[in-house]
């Protein structure tokens, strides 16, 4: 175990050395090359203002916009060079999944406009930019913590006949994973098509470099998104964020819980770690078979026929309401999961409950939250106590101050960690998925999540909501103020460059 460890230890520093000697070489190349031609010296200083004006004409968030000109300004001669090799947000096409062929969906966008016009129009708009329907009946269930997901997955994986499709952030040896891995390897040599994609940053720390090829000795077939490679490119930025699982097209798994030992509190990482996903079944396991087949198409060069993960069995009945499952990327030019909460949050009467592990917000949020709370919504906010990324944990708290004074309650879990993504308003429309509420979830990453709209699932959620909050702490506005007096100019530092992060 600590040979493997040092192993993964291993190829993150080499590939992080490697990087920084190339951008060593390329300042140490361009630094000689201006003081022995003045005029190159211009010619980069002209670029670095070029690349600042074609920051600011471009349609991105005004704070991403601000975070790149600082450094262009502090660092002229280079900072338009760095621009175009880490910020220039664009993909090459190798990086463009071609989009699978629409499945078939029965769309009911009218028939939630006859109970409720405000969501339906939020679901339209969701169907409308992602290409991905609105369904009514199936079943769903809610997992308030990744034990009991845990279980129930490996209760549906023991049920496959035809196919199994995984698609994951994180991959980690150890109690959950093993038990996972031999249900896959049992349902291969059976005959069960099992497919498994990973991303490979995601997983750099906690799996060995080719375990694609050991998954492949055991019957899996295994797809490893954008390797990470020691280059200067910002391909490297765009993660597969996801947690997907779909068995025979007729069960459906979504939320924040990855494969690895603290989603099941099997040890405490950063103390109680809490998180949350969801079982659906029925016709709506048809749009997370295709954000995974999408995917694997990019990740292992094969292109698949969506009609053969199809489910054969008749849709499940039970469910009542309205679910619309959703994939979002950083390729289609919109922030299609910032637009559903904020959406949420501006179509609130009553009351919005969020949870999020990290709370790095732009301008357009925090204006969407301050004014529902001074509108007379009930705005709560559930953050960790226990941090996992000290610096990231440290903008999060500089928020605090600004939103508190508007109204929004803010609370931090006092357990431990909490990584559950979700938010749920007036007990008539929530969401559970992937996507944290900062920039890498909002603007590099590929996400997903499902959307319940007069459904039951909404009351369960923001009981365990309520229940989260019976054990956090309130960060009263005077307490939220001293936090963003402490270490002041290091908070308004890292909050400056909070979308790079």
């Amino acid at each position: 175990m600590k040979k493997a460890r040092k192993l993964l230890i291993g190829r993150v520093s080499a590939i992080a050395a490697m990087i920084a000697l190339q951008l060593a070489l390329v300042v140490a190349i361009i630094a000689g090359l201006s003081e022995a031609w003045t005029y190159l010296y211009w010619v980069l200083q002209a670029a670095s203002i070029a690349a600042v004006l074609w920051i600011l004409s471009k349609p991105d968030n005004p704070s991403y916009k601000l975070a790149w000109c600082i450094p262009i300004a502090l660092f002229p001669v280079f900072g338009g060079l760095f621009y175009l090799m880490f910020g220039n947000r664009c993909l090459n096409r190798r990086l463009r999944p071609r989009p699978q062929m629409e499945l078939e969906g029965n769309h009911t966008v009218d028939r939630l406009a006859g109970e409720s016009p405000l969501l339906a129009r939020q679901a339209a708009y969701v169907a409308r930019v992602s290409g991905f329907p609105l369904y009514h009946g199936g079943a769903a269930e809610y997992f308030p913590l990744g034990e009991d997901q845990w279980a129930s997955l490996l209760d549906e994986l023991a049920k496959a006949e035809r196919f199994i499709l995984m698609e994951y952030f994180i991959i980690q040896p150890g109690r959950m994973w093993d038990a996972v891995l031999e249900v896959l390897r049992r349902k291969a040599a059976e005959g069960v098509e099992v497919k498994l994609m990973y991303d490979d940053l995601g997983s750099i720390r906690t799996l060995p470099v080719g375990y694609s090829r050991q998954l492949a000795e055991m019957g899996i077939e295994a797809a490893v998104f954008n390797p990470c490679r020691p280059r200067l490119s910002s391909v490297m930025n765009y993660r597969d964020h996801r947690k997907i699982t779909v068995i025979d097209g007729r069960v459906g798994y979504c939320g924040g819980i990855n494969l690895a030992d603290e989603y099941i509190n099997a040890y405490p990482k950063h103390g109680h770690w809490k998180d949350t996903a969801v079982l659906i079944r029925g016709e709506a396991v048809a749009s997370l078979t295709r954000m995974f087949l999408s995917l694997w198409e990019f990740a292992s060069g094969v292109r698949l026929d969506p009609a053969r993960y199809r489910a054969e069995a008749a849709p499940a009945a039970g469910m009542d309401g309205f679910v619309q499952p959703f994939g979002d990327a950083p390729l289609d030019g919109c922030n299609l999961s910032e637009n559903i909460y904020m959406q949420m949050v501006n179509c609130a009467r009553r009351y919005v409950y969020i949870t999020t592990p990290y709370l790095i917000l732009d301008n357009e949020m925090i204006t969407a939250l301050s004014v529902a709370a001074q509108s007379g919504v009930d705005v709560r906010i559930v953050t960790p106590h226990v941090a996992d990324k000290w610096f990231v944990h440290m903008v999060t708290q500089a928020n605090y101050a600004q939103l508190t004074a508007a109204g929004v309650r803010i609370y931090e879990y006092t357990p431990g960690f909490i990584h559950a993504k979700m938010l749920v308003c007036d007990d008539e429309v929530c969401m559970v998925g992937t996507a944290n509420l900062d920039y890498r979830s909002f603007y590099l990453h590929f996400e997903c999540g499902v959307l319940f709209y007069r459904s039951s699932m909404a009351r369960q959620v923001r009981r365990d909501v309520e229940a989260v909050l019976a054990v956090s702490e309130e960060i009263l506005p005077e307490k939220a103020r001293e936090i963003s007096r402490h270490r002041l100019l290091l908070r308004a530092l890292l909050r400056a460059f909070a979308p790079l992060m």
